[in-house]
């Protein structure tokens, strides 16, 4: 598999300020046809157009809670994609009341779709294989409303030849080798019967991503995050706005995220879904101020996600800002 790219379509929670829209994010290959969506706050279509994503090849749609800051936006893209020609269908993997409010939009609106929907309940998931190339889990968590994070993980990777091997053998280049790094066996002109496995060389680990809804509680997804390459978790206040406000809202802080990721090993942070009241640059709060309290619990690559901000995830686990 190729570099993985996630593209953050929205970063504020609860409503949007003048640079920031609510939550969704955008996961695909580098160089595939067909891109994910997870969560779709209102607005998201729009923010679409300022991208080089189409909802006329967007695969699955994958969301964590049902709030509607993660989900207003579903109804007006679908419909846009039906609008648009789309045929073909599509999967939307949440909540099981999901699919309900979704049917009884469309039917309160008369909308009727060119394409159909194929609806996976979070308690089937385990169970599908929803995108070819990812194998998606879902992991319950801590939040006012009954609220999931995915960790994405590459169903296969590539293995490449041991060059050494096949020279030591006598395999002669060309077609073999080709068929052989594809792992099938061959019959050499010779009639020697190769076995491709024989002449590959250890795989690298899959690359894992967790992309969390909301939740106060990060721990839940320390276990996977020791297996992971990169979380991308809220951080919707800093410590001391959280205990002003208090338990109640149920989000977490930069410092709760960060201290969980560290005490994880985990390589790669990306916070988002940030409170209106951090402002970008000037004011009495300000995303600086998210990012400070991060950085004194968390020693590893942090990035604070901005609206449209592209990341690339390297074969090598590596994270990097694209724009």
């Amino acid at each position: 598999m190729a570099v993985m790219e996630i593209q953050f379509l929205g970063t504020s929670s609860g409503t949007p300020t003048r640079s920031r829209n609510m939550t969704a994010i955008a996961l695909r290959t580098r160089g595939a046809k067909h891109w994910s969506l997870i969560d779709c706050a209102e607005g998201t279509q729009y923010r679409l157009l300022r991208t080089n994503l189409s909802p006329m090849s967007l695969r699955a749609i994958f969301i964590t809670h049902l709030h509607g800051d993660h989900c207003y936006g579903l109804p007006g893209l679908l419909a846009s994609a039906g609008m648009l020609g789309r045929t073909e269908p599509i999967t939307i993997v949440g909540p099981p009341p999901l699919r309900g409010m979704i049917e009884c939009i469309m039917e309160a609106t008369q909308l009727s779709l060119p394409y159909p929907i194929d609806w996976v309940a979070i308690d089937d998931l385990a169970h599908s294989e929803v995108l070819p190339d990812l194998r998606v889990r879902a992991t319950a968590l801590s939040h006012r409303i009954a609220c999931w994070g995915y960790s994405f993980t590459e169903a296969a990777v590539e293995r490449k030849l041991d060059i050494d091997k096949l020279k030591a053998g006598g395999i002669p280049s060309g077609p073999a080798w080709g068929e052989i790094q594809q792992g099938r066996n061959v019959v050499l002109a010779d009639g020697r019967a190769v076995v491709a496995e024989q002449y590959l060389a250890p795989p690298r680990r899959a690359r894992s991503v967790i992309i969390a809804g909301d939740n106060d509680a990060p721990e839940l997804l320390a276990a996977q995050a020791r297996d992971a390459d990169l979380l991308v978790h809220e951080a919707t206040y800093t410590e001391p706005v959280l205990h002003k406000i208090g338990p109640g809202p149920q989000h977490s802080s930069a410092a709760m995220v960060a201290r969980v990721a560290e005490q994880a090993g985990l390589p790669n942070l990306i916070l988002t879904h940030f409170s209106p009241r951090y402002q970008d640059r000037e004011g009495p709060l300000t995303l600086d101020d998210i990012e400070r309290e991060a950085r004194e619990h968390y020693s590893g690559t942090l990035f604070l996600a901005r609206d449209l901000a592209r990341y690339e995830l390297g074969k090598d686990g590596s994270l990097h800002a694209l724009s």
